[in-house]
């Protein structure tokens, strides 16, 4: 497990880290059906497959909440995540199609809702990344 670490101004946009979980600022619900679900894909899978997606210096969860809440159920230390800089134009937020808020929040509100713990419903932001986020592995025992 690597401790969070700030990014130095040479380093990548995006970087792939295991962060403790302790650390982690969701700022959506989950939904108890597709969170047992998810936590059966990873259970048969023994990993994660998708690292969540967290925002650079205040490690609030961008997407992902389903697997982070599967990961803390299972006892895990940290999650496989993609930390990025969550301020880059290259990263937008639209809503998902059916949720219960009318207007996009910005990305202040989001970070500002998530450290007070004000949770939005499931599936309200959805998080896009022009970059590419390959997939990767992550073995569930490198999570203890």
């Amino acid at each position: 497990m690597t401790k969070p670490t700030r990014k130095p101004k040479s380093a990548p946009v995006i970087r792939f880290e295991l962060l403790p979980i302790s650390t982690l600022l969701p700022h959506e619900e989950v939904d108890p059906k597709t969170v047992g679900t998810v936590e059966e894909g990873i259970r048969q899978e023994g990993a994660v497959l998708e690292p969540i997606l967290v925002a650079e210096g205040s490690f609030v969860v961008l997407n992902g909440h389903h697997r982070l809440e599967v990961l803390r159920r299972l006892g895990a230390r940290c999650a496989p995540a993609w930390i990025v800089d969550y301020h880059l134009p290259t990263i937008t937020v639209d809503l998902w199609p059916g949720t219960a808020i009318e207007s996009v929040p910005s990305k202040k509100e989001i970070e500002e809702r998530a450290k007070r713990g004000l949770l939005y419903p499931p599936k309200t932001s959805r998080h896009k990344v022009r970059h590419r986020l390959p997939r990767r592995r992550t073995p569930l025992q490198e999570l203890y």
